[in-house]
């Protein structure tokens, strides 16, 4: 709710990026509750509009944010000083370089931005099977290997990390998946649309200052909660509906210059 948005996390006490970017993905979530209007308090609207759009929003300060160069300009000197034997004698350029590595994982949540929908795509396509009684329960640990070397080339060791990695579907919370896709297409289109309409949020983005990208999410997308569809809330925050077109350019443009290509 707007008024408690308490997160919970995860940590590894030998790799930071579960508990680091895992942390920043949870407050996007958080902050997307807190920014819902107080007129909406304590009505059914005052959540947010679907899981696509909050999955947007963590997405969005996982990796748009949380990825950037600019906020590692800022914040990596604090890091340093937290992990001085493990960082210190590590340049900004490497540090930025390898938590944007692209590579083949077996976990979902630790995957890179290109291939992390390759997971998405994986997780639907055995979730149908099973809806549509193609694949039995006992067999999706071999379809999930299978599909696992089909898209990304690699095999789970264990079903520790392939088919009893996440939660969702013991809650059961099947069809969830996409909406992770779904969130980085919004997440993709309304950073470009912010950026576009306050041409000084990209400046700030840029030297690791989010408020101003905060602020525009706050007036265009927190505070209206469950007033709009998914679909009307894309349109009238971006004057477009959802593409997959800013995502493509942004994921290009990112990696085009991490890989120099």
């Amino acid at each position: 709710s707007r008024d408690d948005a308490r997160i919970t996390t995860r940590w590894y006490p030998d790799f930071l990026n579960p508990s680091l970017f895992g942390t920043l993905h949870e407050s996007g979530h958080a902050m997307y509750e807190q920014g819902t209007g107080p007129e909406l308090a304590r009505t059914p609207l005052a959540r947010g509009t679907s899981s696509g759009i909050h999955e947007s929003q963590s997405r969005m300060i996982e990796n748009n944010i949380g990825r950037s160069l600019g906020f590692w300009r800022v914040h990596f000197p604090k890091l340093q000083a937290l992990f001085p034997d493990t960082l210190g004698a590590v340049n900004l350029t490497d540090f930025y370089r390898a938590i944007n590595k692209v590579q083949p994982s077996t976990i979902r949540v630790e995957a890179d931005e290109l291939t992390y929908n390759l997971h998405i795509i994986l997780r639907f396509e055995l979730e149908q099977a099973l809806i549509n009684g193609d694949l039995a329960a006992a067999d999706v640990p071999a379809a999930w290997n299978d599909k696992m070397q089909e898209l990304l080339g690699i095999t789970p060791p264990t079903n520790r990390e392939g088919c009893l990695q996440d939660i969702h579907w013991s809650r059961p919370s099947f069809g969830y998946f996409p909406t992770y896709a779904l969130g980085n297409l919004y997440a993709a289109q309304l950073f470009a649309a912010a950026q576009e309409q306050n041409p000084a949020i990209r400046a700030d983005v840029e030297q690791g200052d989010p408020i101003s990208l905060l602020q525009w999410l706050r007036d265009n997308v927190h505070r209206h909660g469950r007033k709009f569809t998914p679909s009307e809330l894309v349109q009238q925050a971006t004057g477009q509906p959802l593409s997959h077109e800013p995502f493509v350019r942004y994921i290009t443009a990112k990696f085009s210059d991490i890989y120099e290509l």
